[in-house]
């Protein structure tokens, strides 16, 4: 018997060419479906990973665009700087604040949205459109629209409804409520959480139609209060969305910059870490401590969005249960 011969008749080797091009095959149609979506993710790449990287080389550089003689490697400082400024570290807590504050207005004012929304009534479709049209408007538009239209104190939507209200009891004119000058971070704070309240009111909408029904039902059937079925039944299912709303609210909020360049210009102890970045950048030069401080705010950013990701994958899983 000849070699070749003796090779063919070996156990198992008549079946390893046909694995082997099953194997190629399968390989094959992979790349072929992923073909189509490899312009986009170059594309994504080139336009955000690059920058981030250049980002990143900058972040660890002592560069100052007005002494282009000193720039060196600076290794940490840029870092050691962003934590220990007085500037950056209070707009670092200016940050957590607005982000802590909008985040948890728009979960409570957006779950009594949603309850009343699911409740049927005459008009709840327009109801619903009315109340997601503030997360549709532009952010820099909504901002101008509560600096000029409703808090400005000469001529502002609020406080001409406060002296029509004050004139009805024959009083004199009731003092000008002049919130970006008062209370600037409280106007921020405001106008944000008008804009991202129909944004959590869809989530936990959503939630709320996905109730297993029959559950309630019963409990109704038990006698169980409505706040009983509430706070047993109905907050419980809703803790993966109020969770949802929260981690989503806070990864574009704690880059929020249109609200605080528009409504104050960063001042009055409004300056967030994004608006710093950009005095940092534009006004004082210092390209590599602006750079750290953006990698500091993407870090952050990333952090969030991780348990935002594991929120929606526990979601998706549940519902795949089903």
């Amino acid at each position: 018997m000849t070699t070749a011969t003796a090779r063919i008749s070996r156990p198992g080797h008549a079946t390893a060419t046909p694995s082997r091009n099953k194997a190629s095959r399968e390989r094959a149609l992979a790349w072929a479906r992923r073909a189509p979506l490899l312009p986009a993710l170059i594309f994504l790449i080139i336009v955000t990973q690059l920058p981030f990287v250049v980002t990143l080389i900058i972040s660890f550089l002592n560069w100052n665009s007005l002494s282009p003689n000193t720039t060196g490697f600076a290794g940490l400082q840029n870092y050691v700087t962003v934590l220990t400024d007085p500037d950056l570290r209070q707009a670092i807590f200016t940050t957590i604040l607005l982000t802590v504050a909008v985040v948890l207005a728009s979960l409570v004012i957006g779950l009594g949205l949603a309850l009343l929304l699911d409740k049927k009534f005459i008009g709840r479709g327009l109801a619903r459109t009315l109340l997601i049209a503030p997360f549709l408007v532009v952010p820099v538009a909504a901002a101008l629209i509560w600096k000029h239209a409703l808090l400005n104190p000469t001529y502002g939507l609020i406080n001409g409804v406060l002296t029509w209200i004050w004139s009805l009891f024959g009083s004199d004119a009731p003092p000008q409520l002049d919130l970006l000058s008062q209370a600037p971070l409280m106007a921020v704070i405001i106008s944000l959480v008008w804009q991202w309240t129909p944004f959590m009111m869809l989530i936990l909408l959503a939630g709320l139609q996905s109730r297993p029904m029959d559950t309630v039902e019963a409990a109704q059937m038990d006698g169980a209060t409505p706040w009983a079925i509430f706070r047993h039944l109905t907050l419980p299912h809703l803790r993966q969305y109020l969770e949802l709303g929260g981690l989503l609210g806070a990864i574009y909020i704690v880059q929020n910059f249109d609200a605080v360049f528009t409504l104050t210009s960063g001042g009055l102890g409004t300056a967030n870490l994004p608006y710093a970045i950009y005095q940092t950048f534009y006004y004082a030069n210092e390209y590599g401590l602006a750079s750290a401080a953006g990698v500091v705010v993407v870090i952050g950013t990333i952090l969030v969005a991780t348990f935002a990701l594991r929120t929606v994958f526990s979601l998706f899983k549940k519902e795949a249960a089903r």
